[in-house]
């Protein structure tokens, strides 16, 4: 218990930890984008104060190049996409956008708008004191930088995929070998009562006893030990042999049929011949019986209940259906997990051992044909015929 106990505060804590310091590498990336940004804004301001000295070069006839201002006009706008436009809105210059973007009013609205939607402009000193405005957006080193933290954080989700993924196969890996622990410690327990039950049967026959009554012994031990086998086999490779489907299949239903209450209708509709499929008998009896018994459930020991054996090219289909009360389709997957039960007294195996038995063993396939709520249900298992 207290081993238990600490490992979940060692797991609490692994988590505690690995949120904090993803936490931590988001927040780094975000204060160094705005802290780019405006080393980025600070460039372009430096822009509008170089630019006046730059300019007087091309409209002073007297005016020399001012090498500084040239060297920073030229450098600070090598990818930066950026309209200088005077106060009626006319462009002076355009650095890195493309000129299909500018040719219509309507184009440099759009345009205007989406670098606005980046920066605010930037006020500028004109020739004769006149003022005009800088829209700039962002670099493409900063556009990059900008889904860094997505990028990242998607990273980090396909991580904690991986490790839960990890973490749930490793639980069902363990739940799987308590099961199967569980399952030959019944079937050793149970033997070894049966071995005296055998004996005293052939004691009973010795003795003036109705046959009847030691007929129906003999039946009951030999479910025992259907039972006991079955469990043995659990964890284990079963044996598979080429067998009648179809026999097997009649055999399992008609014994459920005996055993249970008259309200229920049954119904089996199969082949008048042989489809060999290779079987474990008793592993998939087991099947058909929880099947069948879980849609008895369902039903509440009253409704109909039919099993259909049908064959398609190199296929086999078993439909078993009822007329229960349903199962939601966000369940269709999870009642065949380990431990998933709606019943207040339910272990939760049934369905699990089944889905085992038949894809682990079987290279079969089953699943929810078709459910719905207060009607009834349809599970389908698909076997490979020889």
């Amino acid at each position: 218990m207290t081993f238990s106990l600490n490992r979940n505060v060692i797991r609490w804590i692994i988590i505690a930890s690995s949120f904090i310091i993803i936490s931590l590498i988001l927040w780094n990336t975000y204060t160094f984008f705005q802290n780019f940004k405006a080393e980025e804004r600070n460039k372009m301001k430096t822009w509008t104060f170089a630019y006046p000295e730059y300019s007087k070069f091309f409209y002073q006839d007297d005016a020399e190049l001012n090498l500084v201002a040239d060297k920073v006009v030229a450098d600070t706008t090598v990818t930066t996409p950026m309209l200088l436009l005077d106060e009626n809105d006319r462009i002076l210059s355009h650095r890195n956008i493309d000129s299909t973007l500018i040719k219509s009013p309507k184009d440099i609205i759009k345009t205007l708008n989406d670098l606005m939607s980046q920066n605010d402009p930037i006020s500028v000193t004109l020739k004769d004191d006149k003022k005009g405005k800088l829209y700039y957006g962002n670099s493409p080193l900063l556009n990059k930088l900008k889904y860094y933290p997505l990028a990242l954080l998607l990273i980090i989700l396909l991580f904690a995929a991986v490790v839960y993924f990890f973490y749930r196969s490793s639980k069902i890996a363990d739940q799987n070998k308590l099961w199967t622990g569980m399952a030959k410690e019944t079937a050793h327990q149970i033997g070894t009562p049966l071995s005296s039950l055998v004996g005293w049967t052939e004691i009973l026959k010795t003795e003036n006893v109705n046959p009847d009554y030691i007929i129906e012994i003999e039946k009951d031990i030999d479910r025992l030990q259907t039972i006991t086998e079955r469990f043995s086999k659990i964890g284990s490779a079963p044996t598979l042999r080429i067998m009648d489907i179809v026999a097997v299949t009649k055999s399992s239903y008609e014994y459920l049929k005996l055993r249970s209450s008259k309200l229920i209708n049954f119904e089996i509709i199969i082949p008048d011949r042989e489809i060999q499929v290779n079987l474990n008998e008793q592993l998939f009896s087991w099947t058909i019986e929880n099947l069948v018994k879980n849609a008895i459930d369902a039903m509440k020991g009253k409704g109909d209940l039919k099993l259909e054996l049908t064959q398609l090219e190199s296929r086999v289909y078993i439909n078993i259906s009822d007329t229960g009360k349903g199962i939601p389709k966000a369940s269709f997957t999870k009642i065949f997990e380990p431990g998933y039960t709606t019943k207040k007294r339910g272990w939760g195996l049934g369905l699990s051992l089944a889905k085992r038995i038949v894809e682990d063993y079987h290279n079969g396939k089953i699943k929810v044909l078709t459910s719905e709520l207060g009607k009834g249900t349809t599970i389908q298992i698909i076997l490979k015929q020889i």
